[in-house]
């Protein structure tokens, strides 16, 4: 197996998987302990009402997994909030964010191999997935395609929440006002050196999707990273107010040509279209106010660590080069001591 000199972040979001954690983290320290120079296993528990949390104290322990460290969430979030908890508490150069029950961790030397030759993103999309209802594959294609049409890419394919991202891309996620909200995207749309790998691997498990919820997300997430929705509804409104203009002119052109004309068709249809013209043009400027002050809205965090711990086997500290200050300040008082006598 490659080695590579590099300090790594894996990010694991579970959720009441209370059985199966130990295991888990076992097999990722044998797969990652040997590879790199350091690394750190970050789990983030997204509000298991199992004993999850229980479970993951015990690991760190001094007789648990080295180099855990636990962040357990007051209430569910979405999967790209959950991964962000993770990735914002990462210290390592490169940080890796998988599902353990979706993503394979043998394919964690592949991303890192395309990442030591200079890529800041790696994206793995497997190809094997978990089979859901008819109605959210439908909705799930239509909301793919709507995505790809407003911003260009397609989250699946291009922007699979399996993926390696390198310090700086963190950091540049780290300056926008609500990166929860764009990190699912950013990297692929960011201008980052990036790469698309596959493989096929069935998944241990994966729980079916409720539509509700990922119509809410997709829904959210599509409005936050784009302003073509807005800016389709200025647009309808610009139209809807042209369109009234020239309607009013097409009467006013009946009036002045035509004799025959039904009494009181002419004002209704002047008092019609010059109300629409005016309702159009109040909702194009509110279109571009709501775009305007978008940015500036005041929402709250959509996360709250309740819990956080660490584990107690830390082998990255035996490594520091760190010498106890004390016999040293103690040969120095001695020193003046001397001196002063």
């Amino acid at each position: 197996m490659a080695f590579f000199p590099c300090f790594l972040s894996v990010v694991f979001v579970v959720r009441n998987q209370a059985d199966g954690l130990e295991g888990m983290l076992c097999e990722a320290t044998d797969v990652i302990a040997s590879m790199v120079s350091d690394y750190e296993l970050i789990i983030v528990d997204n509000a298991s009402s199992d004993d999850s949390v229980a479970q993951l104290k015990r690991l760190t322990a001094e007789d648990g997994v080295a180099n855990l460290q636990v962040y357990a969430l007051t209430k569910e979030v979405d999967l790209d909030t959950a991964s962000w908890v993770g990735l914002e508490n990462a210290l390592g150069d490169y940080a890796v964010v998988l599902d353990p029950l979706a993503d394979d961790i043998a394919f964690l030397p592949n991303m890192l191999e395309h990442a030591a030759r200079g890529a800041d993103v790696v994206f793995v999309c497997n190809t094997e997935h978990t089979p859901q209802p008819l109605l959210y594959c439908f909705a799930f294609k239509l909301f793919h395609r709507a995505y790809r049409w407003c911003n260009g890419i397609h989250l699946v394919k291009d922007a699979p929440q399996f993926r390696l991202l390198t310090k700086k891309v963190i950091n540049f996620i780290l300056q926008h006002p609500k990166p929860t909200m764009i990190y699912r995207h950013l990297p692929a749309t960011g201008g980052f050196a990036r790469t698309c790998l596959t493989y096929s691997a069935p998944p241990k498990a994966q729980p079916r999707r409720h539509l509700g919820e990922s119509v809410d997300r997709g829904i959210r997430m599509l409005v936050s990273s784009t302003r073509a929705p807005m800016r389709l509804v200025t647009a309808l409104s610009l139209f809807g107010a042209v369109m009234n203009l020239l309607y009013c002119a097409y009467v006013v052109g009946i009036a002045l040509f035509k004799t025959d004309v039904a009494a009181g068709w002419i004002s209704l249809s002047l008092q019609e279209s010059g109300m629409f013209f005016l309702i159009s043009l109040v909702l194009l400027v509110l279109g571009e106010y709501i775009l305007n002050m978008g940015s500036f809205s005041g929402d709250g965090p959509l996360y709250y660590i309740g819990q956080e711990f660490t584990s107690c086997r830390m082998t990255r500290l035996e490594k520091l080069n760190v010498e106890d200050a004390a016999p040293v300040i103690s040969m120095a008082r001695a020193w003046g001591g001397e001196r002063a006598s």
